[in-house]
């Protein structure tokens, strides 16, 4: 039987240092690409338009894993709602909620591990905020009108990535924000390869990049309100990082 991935301990430890890990412990080298920490934070405070926002706005944070995104989007929104397809994420990010800390072990070298403890950030209204299990593709119908729909390194994680796009129209209200953030990473273990949205040479037509593709599949709903790239480094062990940059755009619902 395949495991998935996302219910491991390996992957649990490995998100929850890359979403609430000191910088000495996620990144402890100057020669690093120090910029490229807190990331789940600035899937935020980079793409989010907050002049838009009043007390009683609604967030949805899809593919939220451990939650460090959801709880920066209460310091905006009046409720958000994060929905990760992974029960242990999900379970963590309520940890969190409910106790503000969380211990666990990240690797150094080999077997050899270090303790640490996930911290919730300062002045979170956690009441603000509530975690569920779903899946991206398969939403709840009930699921509607929010505010602010935010997908950070989602779309090229799913079996059906167009599924999710065509519920967009529903979940996001005339005039929200769509925050869109993603390095491409197209791999067969997560996404068969006719179901990538771009970077493929076997379409008809001519190949597209997918950040293109996105725009083109969203433009009869969607106006691209604000574009960027994103660098994010996530630690495997001590002396092994993965260094990416991730494209982040912010769509603007059609009235």
């Amino acid at each position: 039987m395949t495991v998935n991935p996302y219910e491991t301990d390996a992957l649990l430890a490995q998100y929850l240092l890359f979403h609430y890990g000191c910088h000495g412990d996620q990144l402890p080298w100057q020669q690093g690409p120090t910029d490229a920490l807190e990331y789940p934070t600035r899937t935020v405070t980079a793409l989010l338009d907050d002049s838009r926002l009043g007390s009683d706005s609604r967030a949805l944070d899809l593919g939220c894993a451990v939650g460090r995104s959801s709880f920066e989007l209460a310091r905006y929104c009046g409720e958000v709602l994060g929905i990760d397809y992974s029960q242990r994420f999900v379970d963590a990010a309520e940890m969190l909620r409910k106790r503000g800390s969380i211990p666990y072990r990240f690797p150094v070298e080999g077997s050899i591990e270090e303790e640490a403890v996930a911290v919730l950030p300062q002045a979170i209204e956690v009441e603000r905020v509530s975690f569920q299990q779903g899946d991206a593709c398969a939403l709840d119908s009930k699921l509607s009108s929010f505010d602010v729909v935010h997908m950070a390194n989602l779309i090229d994680r799913l079996p059906e990535p167009m599924l999710c796009l065509q519920r967009l129209p529903a979940l996001v209200k005339p005039g929200g924000q769509l925050l869109i953030t993603s390095p491409f990473t197209w791999l067969e273990e997560y996404t068969p390869t006719e179901k990538w949205l771009g970077g493929r040479t076997d379409m008809s037509a001519a190949p597209l990049g997918t950040e293109a593709a996105l725009c083109e599949i969203l433009a009869p709903d969607f106006t691209l309100d604000f574009r960027t790239d994103l660098p994010f480094v996530i630690r495997e062990h001590a002396r092994k990082y993965q260094w990416s940059m991730a494209f982040g755009g912010r769509w603007i619902r059609h009235l």
